[in-house]
């Protein structure tokens, strides 16, 4: 038996929670005062520009690193209790990308916590997880990545949910849509992002998400493999580090911005 979640009309939403990890965070996205902007802050923007100042009110309660169980236990009772107009919710990256998961296992456990949120909230945005065939260390994933999207299209169809299918997103295979970390989207990433979202709510947006990137100049064989060298040496042993050691990236962080409050 399925729940109901109401896919409210663009004028009714004035609250906005956003639920996730570092994809909803921002990381990779730094903002002027040290903490991340992202996708979900710009699309709180695009919400709120509709609307007369303070109308509008935006949390976003992720935190980088977090798996589902975790988002699910710290996060979606929050976002019950706050009740906005809207909720994106992004969540089962991190646990698909550990070795050994089930993407079936995984999806049963997303769609529980869909429908605790549909329960509560005015409309449940789900996102898919992104192509990684451009992205070396995830691109092995690609097929687990591929039926877990299948499974969350399956539980948006079920509970009425809008979604953001991140995997026809085209401009972000582009590596400039990506971070020198290769894992988090660059500023730019996160705008077409934020620009898909607001297409799939009926915003008005101020430019295409798939427009087509400058061109770039060839590279050599020799800058390819001396970025990939730098790459390894930033970032892949420092994750394979905190994975071997049980660290995550989140720990210590809390939710930049637990409450509804005006843009």
């Amino acid at each position: 038996m399925t729940a109901e979640s109401t896919f409210l009309a663009l004028d009714d939403i004035r609250s906005y929670a956003a639920v996730g990890d570092s994809f909803t965070e921002g990381v990779g996205d730094p903002g002027p005062d040290g903490t991340f902007v992202g996708w979900a802050d710009r699309l709180a923007v695009l919400l709120g520009d509709r609307l007369p100042e303070p109308t509008f009110r935006y949390a976003n309660l992720a935190v980088r690193g977090r798996l589902l169980d975790q988002i699910v236990e710290e996060q979606i009772p929050r976002a019950r209790q706050l009740a906005p107009d809207l909720v994106t919710f992004s969540a089962g990256g991190n646990d698909i990308i550990r070795p050994g998961t089930d993407p079936d296992e995984v999806a049963e456990r997303f769609e529980r916590a869909v429908a605790d949120l549909a329960s509560s909230v005015g409309t449940v945005m789900v996102t898919t997880g992104f192509d990684t065939r451009g992205i070396p260390l995830l691109k092995h994933l690609r097929g687990k990545i591929a039926t877990y999207n299948g499974h969350v299209r399956a539980v948006a169809d079920r509970y009425g949910c809008p979604v953001l299918d991140l995997w026809s997103l085209k401009s972000v295979q582009d590596r400039r849509a990506w971070d020198e970390d290769r894992l988090h989207l660059s500023p730019e990433g996160h705008t077409r992002v934020a620009l898909r979202a607001g297409q799939v709510l009926r915003v008005g947006v101020p430019a295409d998400p798939d427009q087509p990137w400058p061109p770039l100049p060839p590279r050599g064989t020799l800058e390819v493999r001396r970025d990939d060298i730098h790459w390894a040496r930033e970032y892949l042993v420092p994750w394979i580090g905190r994975r071997l050691r049980g660290e995550s990236s989140g720990d210590h962080v809390a939710a930049k911005r637990p409450d509804l409050l005006p843009l």
